[in-house]
């Protein structure tokens, strides 16, 4: 029987799988490989920090799937939360000034969230929106202030902030950018230091450059902190020179550091926060731009007109609903507190990779999000001709794990994102399986 139950799922999934090779074309994968292969596999369910496929194969989700699943997979009430709401009201449009309670009640939960005077916020679909929303906001508040050439945007490098026509020009990992001629104008790449964003400042001239975007902690880049005070000089130089300060917080908000916001963990209040992922855990498509009382009254004393943006599903009444219960479970359940204990644990099973493992080093994170580097000399820097971290997840995932590796801008990186719900026991078992991943890649090296 169970040898039968074995084969029919083997069925289905070649069934499955030469359907999705026709017709589906797949994001951020190469088609010729997909092609080729196929998908590697097609889940059906998910509870906690685990995902199953159709052919009712377990893994560990350690990068909760795309940054974004926090609360865990499976949690029922956010389904129940968007089968009420849409046996009430499926969809109503924002345009012209309408509302409806979800989006009322969701936008002040999140200037509960949010740090300072930033109270507002104009609801998108999903990160790549947010961030295109407020490059689009800026500049805008520039030219009713009277200052119509500042309009260049500043983003790090290694920075990811989205693939919508904005959002792919602001980042900083080139990939994204060299995959496309349809880049916007205006903006502007610095490295990760202070003494950089003076000179290029002062090269382009303050008088013609609108923001400075960036994430708390790089996600896609490779879970790069910030140099210690970096976020407060910052600060300082764009108050000094009147640039606004955009915090794409899609990873970071909303927990995953610890905090509520990952700016939160540097004492610094940006102009703007852009969110997404987090504020649903994936459970909606919905992200955000949420702006200063400042900027709000700005537009609002000065310009008459409408703010000419918006998109079919600004302010979804599904998603708000299912954002609403995500965020109370996040609260009731004291996640955040969660992400703090489970990540000083994450942060120990690095430090004994890095200690075990001659070949592994700059092991680097805050609350949940966790990466740790190979070298085949550390100190030179010098590298494997191919990423080992890539060989790494490869192994991991035949032991039951779904990991993350990251080689842009020649790293070769391991990263973790767990869901908040993960505990003691699961960080260690997530641990043991990289651990006995490397040792196996040890012996082909």
């Amino acid at each position: 029987m169970a040898m039968q139950m074995k084969n029919d799922a083997q069925v289905k999934f070649e069934k499955l799988a030469a359907l999705d090779k026709k017709h589906f074309l797949h994001p951020s994968t190469s088609i010729k490989q997909h092609m080729e292969n196929g998908p590697g596999f097609i889940f059906t369910e998910g509870e906690g920090i685990y995902l199953k496929d159709v052919r009712g194969r377990k893994l560990i989700d350690s990068l909760s799937s795309l940054w974004n699943v926090n609360i865990g997979h499976g949690r029922s009430e956010l389904g129940q939360a968007a089968a009420e709401q849409i046996s009430k009201l499926a969809f109503s449009s924002t345009f012209a000034g309408n509302s409806h309670e979800p989006v009322i009640e969701l936008a002040k939960k999140v200037a509960e969230w949010a740090p300072g005077d930033l109270n507002t916020t104009f609801f998108t679909s999903g990160g790549s929106e947010s961030n295109d929303t407020a490059f689009k906001t800026v500049r805008h508040y520039w030219k009713v202030k009277g200052q119509p050439n500042k309009t260049k945007i500043i983003s790090r490098s290694l920075s990811y902030h989205g693939v919508a026509m904005g959002a792919t020009s602001a980042t900083g990992i080139e990939p994204f950018r060299e995959f496309t001629t349809s880049l916007a104008q205006g903006f502007l790449y610095v490295d990760s230091t202070i003494e950089s964003l003076k000179a290029l400042i002062e090269k382009e001239g303050a008088e013609n450059i609108a923001a400075f975007i960036s994430e708390p902690i790089q996600g896609s880049g490779g879970v790069n902190p910030p140099s210690e005070g970096y976020f407060k000089e910052v600060r300082q130089i764009c108050d000094e020179n009147e640039i606004l300060f955009i915090a794409d917080e899609v990873i970071c908000g909303f927990g995953r550091t610890g905090e509520k916001f990952g700016m939160d963990l540097f004492g610094v209040v940006p102009d703007i926060i852009c969110m997404a992922k987090g504020i649903s855990s994936g459970y909606a498509p919905i992200g955000g731009m949420v702006i200063s009382d400042k900027i709000k009254n700005e537009l609002m004393e000065n310009y008459e007109g409408n703010f000419w943006h918006g998109y079919t599903y600004s302010g979804h009444p599904m998603c708000c609903a299912v954002a609403l219960k995500n965020l109370e479970i996040i609260e009731k359940e004291n996640m955040v507190e969660n992400v703090r204990s489970m990540g000083e644990e994450l942060q120990k099973g690095l430090k004994y990779l890095e200690e075990t493992h001659a070949f592994m080093g700059n092991r680097r994170g805050v609350g949940l999000l966790g990466a740790i580097e190979f070298f085949k000399n550390e100190e030179t820097k010098e590298r494997y001709t191919e990423p080992v971290s890539a060989k790494v997840v490869a192994k991991a995932l035949d032991r039951g794990l779904l990991g993350r590796s990251i080689v842009y801008g020649g790293q070769d990186t391991l990263a973790f994102a767990p869901p908040f719900c993960i505990t003691k026991e699961e960080v260690e078992t997530m641990i043991s399986i990289i651990d006995d991943s490397i040792v196996e890649v040890k012996k082909e090296l």
